[in-house]
């Protein structure tokens, strides 16, 4: 096996597939490392070998989740069982904090442990603010899209560093400033996708009636194009 950092990352859905593809392109021109982990196509194009289909963790509603509960606790179990016979560096967890945060609660128990570190902060400023403390008793390091969000971790003790949007940054790289511009976020998910759009929708008609010169643009993965 080659030598340098080992990295665990673990990603649950398309737009955290994105999300580590980015991150592993990054790490790969600074540094000697190599990857494992959990993730989709994006991913295993720089050079993951996925334990098994990311696609395995990508449900939303507690309808699907119950449904499919005794697979993701063995894949859990599974997961957790692969990161102590690798012994990597760091494992980072993108986003689907459902699952993530299982995994890094039970490697934070073990006496020799990796360096935990999660990317995509919890929206604790907009709901469930108390989650904030509670994440900082498992993590060792935040990954944060917004700049307003470090201070809201690390006054828990949470070392926390913004890293910027990719959807924010490659939209106005595409479009120039714009007042009549909206930006449509249904997620990546399919199952989101289905339940959310047809509500946008509905708003989106409501505003065009006060802003008939409203443009749209919805940033979205192209496997998801033709469905949105």
């Amino acid at each position: 096996m080659s030598s340098g950092t080992l990295i665990f990352l673990i990603a649950g859905e398309p737009s955290g597939d994105k999300l580590g593809a980015d991150l592993m392109a990054s790490l790969k021109k600074n540094q000697n490392v190599r990857f494992m982990g959990i993730g989709g196509e994006a991913m295993k194009a720089e050079g993951l070998d996925s334990l098994f289909p990311m696609e395995e963790l990508s449900l939303m509603g507690i309808f699907s989740i119950l449904r499919d509960l005794p697979n993701l606790l063995r894949r859990l179990r599974y997961t957790v069982k692969t990161i102590q016979e690798m012994r990597p560096d760091m494992v980072i967890t993108i986003d689907s904090p459902d699952f993530s945060f299982r995994v890094m609660k039970r490697l934070h128990k073990l006496p020799s442990r990796p360096k935990l570190v999660h990317y995509v902060a919890p929206t604790v400023w907009a709901w469930r603010p108390g989650r904030a403390r509670k994440i900082a008793q498992f993590l060792d390091h935040l990954l944060c899209l917004y700049p307003f969000e470090p201070p809201l971790f690390e006054k828990h003790g949470l070392k926390s560093t913004f890293v910027g949007h990719p959807i924010a940054r490659a939209t106005f790289k595409t479009c120039k400033r714009d007042p009549n511009l909206l930006c449509v976020l249904p997620g990546s998910r399919r199952s989101e996708i289905k339940m959310l759009l047809p509500i946008f929708r509905e708003t989106i008609t409501l505003v065009k009636k006060e802003v008939p010169a409203l443009k749209i643009i919805i940033p979205t993965l192209p496997a998801l194009k033709e469905s949105i």
